[in-house]
């Protein structure tokens, strides 16, 4: 159950707005070093080799250290407050872009980035915040627009972040990160309401309580949706470390061609996520599951064009209808992952997604990349059209779980 009988109306629009940009502005900051960190450690590596490990160390050690702690991290916003977790990830970002700047040792700059991960995580307590005082019929929309927020973050931070390279060093980008954060950080503090844990409901038997664990892996649509949700992700991150190549290679373009159709699948999603949530609102979780089948179903097709078209043109459309796609699948998937979950456990549950998000991300970046080796890029959408026909299983087993569900209910009552 929410706050929201605490926190009324206008009050919590407002404060939705201002997780919105709270989050735009930190996970901006922390892109805005995200493109350049190659160009930084070429530098500093002594050899090929090294440079060849750190500069995908870089970038997976952030997921790892978010991947392994969210979980506890949710746990303790469950029985302390996720305003705390949100202060504590955010002063974590702040302290180690600051240590960041600071580095000029290779192997230091990768533990950093993995404690970064590790004791910032500032996602999942957000979500954990947002869903204590939003109403339950309204997490859809709350998920679309925190990952909105990352999204155009993202954008906006390479951006300023490019701007700050062109002109100063990479020093200075790490010194305006770490300081967005701080301010970030005071404004959380200050102006943030305090809403207390959830009390956990007493055990109805005398049975002795599951731990939390137990519980979450033992619901079996909990289960599946974070499984449907991984394999999505995976599928998404898997032409990753290829794109720039597969499209210069393919269609013969320019780098600003390139970048508009990376662009663009971020834009697609950013424009219609909203607009999704408020679509499968006041949809069961049987009707969401079909529907989001179909989208599926459109995202096969559409990375199938993809892949086998040769006209840059149909190509940018291609992809920035995907994003529009994809605006449907990972915040709705969150949020039915969440009103599965008990009210006293969703720092824990939104953890253990998060946890699930980034190793899914690890996979398909790793996964992506030995497929192009193995079997060259001339067949990465065809892997992706794969990947998507297998997040088709455990939607159509949860689909038939739940109706069949429904028809034991209803026979019972009869």
């Amino acid at each position: 159950m929410s706050q929201t009988g605490v926190i009324q109306g206008s009050s919590v629009r407002i404060l939705i707005y201002l997780l919105f940009a709270i989050q735009l502005v930190s996970m901006g900051a922390m892109e805005m070093s995200g493109p350049f960190w190659p160009v930084h450690l070429r530098g500093l590596a002594s050899s090929e080799s090294v440079f060849s490990f750190a500069s995908i160390a870089v970038y997976v050690g952030p997921m790892l250290g978010i991947m392994v702690t969210s979980a506890f991290w949710g746990r303790i916003g469950d029985r302390h407050g996720h305003k705390l977790m949100m202060i504590r990830a955010l002063a974590g970002l702040s302290l180690t872009q600051l240590g960041l700047a600071f580095s000029t040792d290779i192997w230091v700059i990768l533990v950093l980035r993995f404690l970064q991960g590790a004791f910032a995580g500032y996602i999942a307590p957000a979500q954990a915040y947002g869903v204590s005082i939003e109403a339950p019929s309204r997490r859809a929309r709350l998920f679309a627009i925190l990952q909105i927020s990352t999204n155009v973050g993202s954008l906006l931070g390479a951006v300023v972040g490019g701007l700050i390279l062109d002109y100063a060093t990479f020093f200075w980008i790490n010194i305006v990160a770490s300081a967005l954060c701080a301010v970030c950080t005071l404004i959380a503090a200050v102006t943030l309401p305090n809403v207390p844990p959830v009390p956990k409901k007493p055990a109805a038997t005398s049975a002795p309580p599951a731990s939390g664990t137990s519980r979450v892996w033992r619901d079996f649509p909990q289960l599946s949706l974070l499984c449907v949700m991984g394999i999505l992700l995976l599928a998404r991150m898997l032409p990753q470390t290829s794109f720039s190549l597969y499209v210069s290679a393919t269609f013969e373009v320019s780098h600003s061609v390139v970048g508009l159709c990376y662009g663009l699948l971020a834009l697609g999603f950013i424009l219609s996520a909203s607009a999704w949530s408020r679509y499968f609102e006041h949809r069961s979780q049987a009707q969401t599951l079909q529907r989001i089948t179909y989208i599926v179903v459109g995202c096969i097709g559409l990375t199938a064009v993809a892949g086998f078209t040769r006209n840059p043109g149909i190509f940018v459309v291609a992809y920035f209808v995907w994003g529009v796609l994809l605006g449907a699948t990972t915040p709705v998937l969150m949020a039915l992952i969440s009103k599965t979950a008990d009210s006293s456990r969703q720092g824990y549950v939104l953890g253990i997604a998060q946890s699930t998000a980034q190793f899914a991300s690890i996979a398909g970046i790793s996964i992506g990349g030995l497929l192009n080796q193995v079997y060259g890029l001339q067949y990465t959408y065809l892997f992706v059209c794969l990947a998507y026909a297998v997040a088709l299983m455990p939607m159509l087993a949860l689909r038939y779980r739940s109706a069949a569900t429904r028809s034991s209910r209803v026979a019972d009552s009869n």
